[in-house]
């Protein structure tokens, strides 16, 4: 068989695994998904389940992924800038990223993926603010306010995708990037 049938086919049946993941997380807790009925949901044996993930914890990780990642390289078209349009941007992103699970909120996915969506749109704002933040700052500082402004942003995102305040989510962005912006003036 040749290399691209093979990919061709590894592919699909990683997309069947998460098919049936999704599927499953819409219908029973996370802690009661077994490997064996993740195996029969994409109709695959075991082994085939194991080729592919550790365990039911990896494929969530998978799952998660990149998007944090992507969601602020489609927000900010891949430039970094520290000022009110990048600001007002990674907030958007962090929105989209909260906007991307498509399961209902059983109780054991928000205490498993929520902190584990949080970890990573924390950890890629980060990455992003160490980049852009001003030049004339040490890398101390750098250090310190991306960790900080990565909270704000992350926070200010996650209160809207909570319901947990009427203003929408551009309205937020802005007043997130004034904030922020006004410590460094």
């Amino acid at each position: 068989m040749g290399t691209k049938v093979r990919n061709l086919r590894m592919t699909r049946t990683k997309q069947s695994l998460i098919d049936a993941f999704i599927k499953l997380v819409n219908e029973k807790d996370f802690e009661q998904i077994t490997i064996a009925d993740l195996a029969e949901g994409a109709q695959v044996n075991r082994a085939t389940f194991y080729a592919h993930f550790n365990d039911k914890y990896e494929l969530l990780d998978y799952l998660v992924g990149d998007t944090a990642s992507t969601a602020i390289v489609n927000r900010t078209k891949g430039e970094v800038e520290f000022n009110e349009e990048g600001i007002t941007q990674l907030v958007l992103a962090i929105c989209d990223f909260y906007q991307q699970p498509d399961v209902d909120c059983r109780r054991s996915y928000i205490t498993l993926v929520v902190p584990q969506l949080k970890d990573k749109a924390i950890s890629e704002l980060k990455a992003y603010l160490l980049k852009a933040l001003p030049s004339h700052c040490s890398a101390d500082e750098i250090v310190l306010y991306s960790a900080l402004i990565a909270q704000m942003i992350h926070e200010s995102a996650s209160q809207w995708a909570s319901g947990n305040t009427a203003l929408d989510k551009e309205d937020i962005a802005k007043k997130v990037a004034l904030l922020v912006l006004h410590g460094f003036q």
